[in-house]
Order: C-alpha cells, then structure tokens, then sequence
C-alpha cells in the first residue's frame, strides 16, 4: 500500500511527519508523492492562525478531492483545539497524541472500517519518537513538546499542552545513532526547546548540553530556537567552552517595543534583550542571531513600529523572519483594540525585510577573506550549496561526491543570498 503526507507548519511538525514516514515504511508501505495514487493520505496540520486552519481545511478537501477512494488521516494542532471535530471529512482524526501510533491506527481502521476519532487532553508525558531515516546533512531530534508561556497571540500552550521533555538518555542514545549512521550536524528542537527539562528532576537544558557535546563524531550542535529568558549563566558558560555548538542562535524578539511585548506578555523588555545579546557576543564575537518579529500587532502604531526599528538597528541581527500579525481565534490578542489594516501591515512588513537584507548583507560581508566549513547539501547544475556553522549560505563548483560532508572555503564574495 502507499501513502501520502502533507505538512503545514513548524519544524516541530517537519519532525513528526518523518517519524509517521519511518514508521510506515517500516511497516512496508510505500511513500508516493502522488495524491492519486495513494491509498492512504494522511495531513499533519498547523493552527497558528486562522489563515493556517483555513490552508489546512482546504488541504484535506484537496485530498478527499482527488482521492475519495483513499483512508484520509488527519492530525496536529489543528485538530487538538478544533471544537467541531467530528465534522471534518476524514477517517481517523488524531491531535497531537498517537502520531507515533500510525500504524497501530491504521490496522485498526482497516479491520474494522469505522471512523477513528482519538483526541485526549495533554499530559505531562512525553510521546517519546526517534527517527530512523533522515536527510544526511542535518538531522533535528525532538526534545521537547508543549509550551507554557501563553503570549496573547498565540494559541500553542492550548495544541501542545504543558512542557514535557524527552529522557536525557534517550536523547543521547538518538543522537549517537544518527552520528554513527554518518550525521555530522544536529539540531535541538521542541515547541519550547530551552524549557527542556523544566518537568524532570534536578536535570535542565544545559546539563543535556553538557552530555551532547561529549558525544564522539557529533562535529555541529544547533539548537532551533531559543528564549532570550532561558539563555541562562549556565547555557552561556556550555556555549562559551564547546565549538561544537555552532555560531547561530535564533531567538524571538518578536518586537522591539516595551509597549507592544507588555502587551504580547513576553517575559523581557527591550533592554533586557540587548543586554543578553551583548552577553552572549562577549563570548562568541561572531555569533549569527537571527529572529522572528511581528508586526501590526494591535495598539502598534507608527511610533512603536519606529521603536521596533530602533531596536533592530541597535542589536544588529543577521536576519530577520517577519510576520504579520494574524487574528487566531481563541487567543487574547482578539479582544484587543486597534487593530491595525492590511495595508499598514504589508508596508511595515516590507520595510523590515529589506532592513532585513541590508543587515544580512553586513554579516556576510564580516567573513570576506576568511576560511570557514561548511556542509554541501544540495547539488544543481555544476554546483554545490550548504551552510556554514553560523548559516551562511555557500555556493561554489563542485559535484555529487561533494554533499554531506563538511568542506573548507575561502569567502571571497557577497552574492545575495549566496557567500562564495
């Protein structure tokens, strides 16, 4: 039999999603990037906003569309806070439980054909996945699940419940496999990655740091993303004394307004912020910070766009992710006043991209004559593109014989986007 996958959404999901393919190919079903001729379509779904919900309804009508003959699955963030669950044309509806669980559903349905709906409030217990089969170059392992934060935008803490963290030793056990099959790169990632180990006893995320970076042929470290509030003494000193870990950190500022991250309830201010990111320069000089930032977040008026500005050209970032603000039911940030129009949000939006390029340019431009490593992951048409430890983006001649393995080169260009 084959199947099918679409995915919407986070990293998070990206994970998971593979985990369902390791496990159903390991059950012998065969994966088909063709709707039409899959027997089996499954959809892990994303539900940050109500443009996401919308994108994923209209994926799985797509799905039944194209295939009414096909088991349609349907599961993720989407369907664990959806209130009308049962109305959703699919035959077994899971949340974000029981992803590992595939299999088992599946068997199930096809012994007894009934409509499968599994949705159970999060617990504290972590649904432990390892991935087998993974992309050469850079491998993510699951860390963490949940988030308990509760930022007035975002509906999370509500479709992944409370932080609960993988065992230390089954993380470590994960990531020998992954360097023993000839992984060189790993990334660290959760709902809430630096919260790991806020539900296990006397053990936190930079004790698991610790053990990670002792671990023999791991050469790169990455951790997705992190809290500006987690980045602790402790993680700080890991950091300061271990290469492995890379230079490239991505921490959300999502405003630069004291104004606006009150309102957001963030945990810093602005200056609490560029105090950690001096910090953590003063031991990584040429550390890579990246960020996401919202704009058009209600109350935000021109000023406080201004302010945001300000506070970007001050910490310098080496890039930007921009989003809109976008209304997601449920949230407090729905009950909030001044909105602000679609216009604005798009001009706003447009105006720290391309301050977005100009600082991303300025990094780059820092390594001109200078030696790194870099990992070659794709290959097209005589050449050969990867990143850098710190996330520069390589590209030079080469060939197939070339990917996977870190290399050396000499920047002698800024090519937006490319380093060469």
């Amino acid at each position: 039999m084959k199947f099918y996958i679409s995915t919407l959404g986070c990293k998070v999901n990206t994970y998971e999603s593979s985990v369902m393919c390791d496990a159903l190919e390991n059950a012998g079903y065969e994966k088909t990037n063709e709707i039409k001729s899959a027997n089996i379509c499954i959809l892990n779904t994303c539900t940050v906003t109500n443009t996401s919900d919308n994108k994923c309804l209209k994926v799985l009508r797509q799905l039944r569309r194209e295939n009414k003959d096909a088991i349609i699955i349907v599961c993720g963030c989407m369907t664990q806070v959806k209130k009308d669950i049962e109305t959703l044309d699919a035959d077994i509806i899971v949340g974000n439980k029981y992803k590992s669980k595939i299999v088992d559903l599946i068997n199930e349905y096809l012994i007894n054909h009934k409509k499968i709906i599994k949705i159970e409030k999060l617990t504290n217990e972590f649904e432990s996945m390892k991935l087998n089969n993974f992309d050469r170059t850079r491998a993510f392992v699951k860390i963490e699940d949940g988030c308990e934060n509760f930022c007035t935008y975002c509906i999370i803490p509500y479709a992944r419940g409370p932080v609960r963290s993988k065992k230390p030793e089954l993380v470590i056990e994960e990531i020998n496999d992954l360097v023993l099959k000839g992984h060189e790169e790993v990334v660290l990632t959760g709902i809430h990655t630096g919260h790991y180990g806020a539900d296990l006893d006397d053990y936190n995320f930079a004790d698991l740091l610790k053990e990670l970076v002792k671990i023999s042929g791991l050469k790169r470290l990455r951790i997705s993303s992190i809290e500006i509030t987690e980045l602790t003494d402790e993680i700080l000193d890991v950091i300061s004394n271990n290469n492995v870990i890379v230079d490239h950190m991505h921490i959300p500022l999502q405003s630069g307004s004291d104004e606006i991250l009150k309102s957001m309830n963030r945990k810093y201010d602005k200056n609490y912020f560029i105090n950690k990111i001096e910090e953590i320069r003063k031991i990584r000089p040429d550390m890579s910070i990246t960020t996401d930032i919202i704009v058009g977040f209600p109350g935000e008026t021109s000023e406080l766009f201004d302010e945001t500005i300000e506070t970007v050209l001050k910490i310098r970032f080496s890039k930007i992710h921009v989003f809109p603000f976008s209304l997601r039911a449920g949230t407090k940030a729905c009950e909030l006043e001044n909105h602000i129009d679609q216009v604005t949000k798009k001009e706003r939006v447009k105006k720290l991209i391309e301050i977005s390029k100009d600082l991303e340019i300025e990094y780059a431009n820092k390594f001109v004559g200078k030696t790194l490593t870099y990992i070659p992951e794709i290959y097209k048409d005589g050449y050969i593109i990867g990143h850098t430890g710190n996330y520069l983006l390589i590209k030079e001649g080469g060939s197939k014989t070339d990917l996977y393995h870190e290399k050396e080169i000499t920047i002698n260009a800024v090519e937006y986007p490319y380093c060469k």
